[in-house]
């Protein structure tokens, strides 16, 4: 199982290519990056939820900023992220046979069909 594991986090693409197959909802493995969440949910997976990539850029260049205005960086707070978003596949949720409620697609911020 171990070997397994570390084949599928180096090959990320091999994995989402077998998940449809697999009828198998995609669950984000620690070794992913956040814009690969999105990623997911395109190549055939239920739903992903994670932090706002456009926003956490934003935020970063405030970070910056401050830095390049002369604030040590230690001095700097950490910030949590404050936006998140959600995308549902509909084909997917088609696929293994859900249903999900029309309140919680309209929650969404994508709705892949």
């Amino acid at each position: 199982m171990k070997g397994q594991w570390s084949i599928d986090r180096q090959q990320p693409d091999r994995r989402r290519r077998h998940w449809p197959l697999l009828r198998l909802p995609i669950v984000r493995t620690p070794g992913e990056k956040a814009a690969q969440v999105r990623e997911n949910v395109v190549a055939g997976g239920l739903m992903s939820y994670g932090a706002s990539l456009p926003d956490l850029a934003r935020r970063a260049a405030g970070y910056v900023h401050k830095i390049l205005q002369g604030t040590q960086p230690a001095d700097l707070l950490v910030e949590q992220p404050t936006k998140f978003d959600l995308a549902v596949n509909l084909k997917t949720v088609k696929a293994l046979g859900l249903t999900i409620p029309e309140s919680f697609l309209l929650l969404a911020d994508e709705v892949i069909e």
